[in-house]
């Protein structure tokens, strides 16, 4: 789903799961032993958050996946990817980030996670990717009395990829890559180096900064402070990006399509996913991926856009009112793909497969 997914720092290496089953793909690449299939998702470990930020839509995370040979199997959003590819038995990198990151940046978090894999033939790799904050962050806030005493000063943040410069009306938070930072304060006229601090991947600080007059006749300048506040230090386990930290309470607190499936009989509660099809039947491949659409009495919806699998899909019933002519594909089939949060009971099967059923609210993202 294009939803949340949940930054967990200190995270153990994506888990990746193998299983022995026999892989199917349209997805091949010749070889000569018999191949197996390499799939990917996001984890569903559930943490805290106290994030309140617009934190980044995973479906347009940017994922490659490579063989150790080099070699591209697939480049480009999360959402757009294939769900499995058949793959030669052997090693490979699956990488995703939020997005590019290369010099320092203003409201610019990365998130992401690389992992290995290796495929064995003839059964069926999976990776699940626990993405942390990849960069660090770095905010300043300026005591009045520093306004007062250098009303044309600021704070130079540089690194070895370039620099920030911090007026004294910058609120946004400064991103760079994790390393050494060094602090310079220019005070209208001329720059002189302050201190410097090791940023380490995942950090988010405060710095506060302010100066004291000196008595007159003291000969110097004011004394400048500079203060940590820890109580705005976090981690990545501070974010939210979506499919963790869910309990279905609130549309903050969504279950993934993936999570809803494990919570057949909860009523009330928000589920966000994708809008992927509609036209559902209970045969096994009962659902139309693109228009037209024949029924304005049901949807599908599943983790990611590119979903084109019934056994993916959550099935979803639209009652007689305004949520079915607002929703249904007939006469909106400009919906497909479009993320949705919906609140509603969930059911064991509605069509074949796990569904959402008296629904009371919707958002449509």
């Amino acid at each position: 789903m294009k939803t949340s997914l949940n930054l967990f720092r200190g995270t153990a290496a994506a888990l990746v799961l193998v299983s022995s089953i026999a892989a199917v793909s349209c997805n091949k690449l010749p070889g000569d032993s018999p191949q197996g299939s390499l799939s990917w998702n996001f984890s569903g470990v559930q943490i805290p958050t106290r994030s309140v930020a617009e934190l980044p839509d995973t479906d347009n995370f940017i994922l490659r996946v490579s063989s150790s040979a080099g070699a591209i199997l697939y480049e480009g959003t999360y959402g757009r990817s294939p769900e499995s590819l058949m793959v030669d038995p052997g090693s490979y990198t699956v990488k995703v980030v939020s997005r590019d990151f290369s010099v320092p940046e203003f409201s610019a978090p990365q998130f992401g996670d690389e992992q290995v894999v290796v495929v064995k033939a003839g059964s069926a790799a999976r990776v699940l990717l626990n993405c942390t904050q990849l960069n660090s962050g770095l905010r300043i806030r300026f005591g009045g009395n520093f306004k007062e005493a250098y009303p044309s000063g600021r704070i130079d943040v540089s690194s070895a990829e370039g620099s920030l410069r911090y007026s004294l009306g910058e609120l946004r938070t400064g991103y760079f890559k994790p390393g050494q930072v060094t602090m310079s304060l220019f005070d209208g006229q001329s720059s002189s180096s302050m201190f410097s601090r090791n940023l380490e991947a995942c950090e988010v600080f405060t710095l506060g900064v302010s100066c004291s007059s000196q008595p007159s006749g003291s000969g110097t300048g004011p004394v400048i402070s500079v203060s940590v506040d820890t109580s705005r230090t976090w981690s990545s386990a501070d974010y939210e990006i979506g499919s963790g930290a869910s309990s279905g309470s609130t549309m903050a607190t969504a279950y993934s399509v993936g999570q809803a499936k494990d919570h057949a009989g909860e009523k009330g509660v928000w589920v966000c996913g994708y809008i992927v099809g509609g036209d559902l039947s209970s045969s096994k491949n009962g659902i139309v991926f693109e228009p037209p659409f024949a029924s304005m009495t049901n949807i599908a919806v599943a983790a990611r856009s590119s979903v084109t699998e019934k056994a993916s899909c959550m099935s979803v019933q639209l009652s007689q009112g305004s949520i079915r002519s607002a929703l249904n594909l007939v006469e909106h089939p400009e919906l497909l793909g479009s993320k949705i949060y919906l609140k509603g009971d969930i059911v064991g099967a509605y069509y074949g497969i796990p569904g959402i059923q008296n629904l009371t609210e919707y958002i449509i993202k």
